[in-house]
């Protein structure tokens, strides 16, 4: 057994995260120990602490957190020392990131590429590869198409607007509720920007969004409810949508002859059931662009010890991604570069060695 780890602590559904601390057992074969360095807080991991979330919920107490980027500490597989992204399935029985140190099943777990800073390269994990594999793998999205952002202002929706640009979209328009936020997708890419109006039907959004936008080749719905009724009536022909996540309701009216008669495709993506695998070649995207410099992402940060703070932040939507550093921030250099190789499987950290900070190699792992 490890000593106790610093961990913020969901007791029941709906409660808020305290900070307690966790005893992980002894690593076994399969798995690896992994030093956090930047564990992103997505709405993800507020939906199951709610105890409101459609494909898990906890009653026991638990240590949540879904993702990581960090330093192997210690496995059979991965090299110790070595930079990589993680994730991980939180429950009463598997702790997960929000914590000074994890144990990942080893599939779980991808080498960093190198010279990335870390907290970037955490902050477009979960959000990144829920924008670009709806687009481009779900979605198929093709060169001078037209896109739609349903809920364009989020982490997730301003990097589908950098996707979709960047991927040769034709004409790209983000929708959402925040006016100021709006105002900060063309820098992004966006054409266009449709903002949602109290009180408003279906009738009258769809006339915005096709004087917006023209007819719709592909939309990404991160909001579902009444924006999405007003969506499909704006679709051209065997448009694609996919669906994320559904904020504005729970349900949605879809006109039977619309969907049949424009031959629309409506599909849902949840990365949670998507192995981690299947994400790399996202993942990879969102990483070469990031290290390109072509990638804006917008980070708050904060100390694990203010992950009441934080989680407050991600509940009002802040239009950036908040980001939990369990370790010393001074240690989250870009993680090194081998000029020779595209990634980096074997690298130490800048230092050398794993952070200090972060804690020695288990004792018996």
């Amino acid at each position: 057994m490890s000593g106790a780890n610093l961990a913020a602590i969901v007791e029941a559904p709906g409660a808020e995260p305290r900070l307690g601390s966790v005893v992980l057992p002894r690593r076994a074969p399969g798995t690896t120990l992994v030093a956090v360095a930047a564990a992103p807080l997505n709405p993800l991991d507020l939906a199951i602490a709610s105890g409101t979330f459609h494909s898990a919920r906890h009653e026991a107490p638990y240590v949540p957190g879904s993702e990581c980027v960090g330093v192997v500490l210690d496995s059979d597989r991965h090299q110790s020392g070595s930079w990589v992204y993680a994730e991980c399935h939180a429950s009463p029985a598997t702790p997960g990131t929000f914590t000074t140190k994890v144990l990942v099943a080893d599939e779980n777990v991808l080498a960093l590429p190198g010279g990335l800073d870390p907290v970037q390269a955490a902050a477009v994990g979960n959000s990144g590869t829920a924008a670009f594999m709806p687009l481009i793998q779900e979605a198929a999205l093709r060169p001078g198409e037209t896109v739609l952002v349903l809920g364009a202002t989020g982490s997730v929706g301003q990097l589908a607007v950098q996707v979709a640009r960047q991927s040769g979209a034709g004409r790209v328009v983000g929708v959402a509720r925040d006016r100021a936020a709006l105002e900060r997708l063309p820098a992004l890419g966006a054409d266009a920007v449709v903002d949602l109006r109290a009180g408003e039907d279906a009738d009258g959004l769809s006339v915005r969004l096709l004087a917006a936008a023209g007819p719709v080749d592909v939309v990404l719905d991160g909001v579902y409810g009444m924006p999405l009724e007003a969506a499909l009536r704006v679709c051209a022909p065997r448009a694609r949508l996919v669906n994320i996540g559904n904020p504005a309701g729970a349900t949605a009216r879809i006109p039977a002859g619309l969907l049949r008669g424009k031959q629309l495709t409506l599909s849902g993506f949840a990365g949670l059931h998507t192995p981690l695998p299947d994400k790399l070649p996202a993942l990879t995207w969102l990483w070469t662009a990031l290290a390109r410099g072509e990638l804006a992402v917008e980070v708050r940060t904060f100390p694990l010890t203010e992950l009441p703070s934080a989680w407050r932040t991600q509940a009002d939507s802040p239009h950036a991604k908040c980001v939990l550093l369990p370790g010393d921030p001074r240690h989250l250099q870009p993680t090194p570069t081998r000029p020779e190789h595209t990634t980096v499987t074997t690298a130490s950290t800048p230092s050398g060695s794993a952070p200090d900070a972060l804690g020695p190699k288990e004792s018996g792992a």
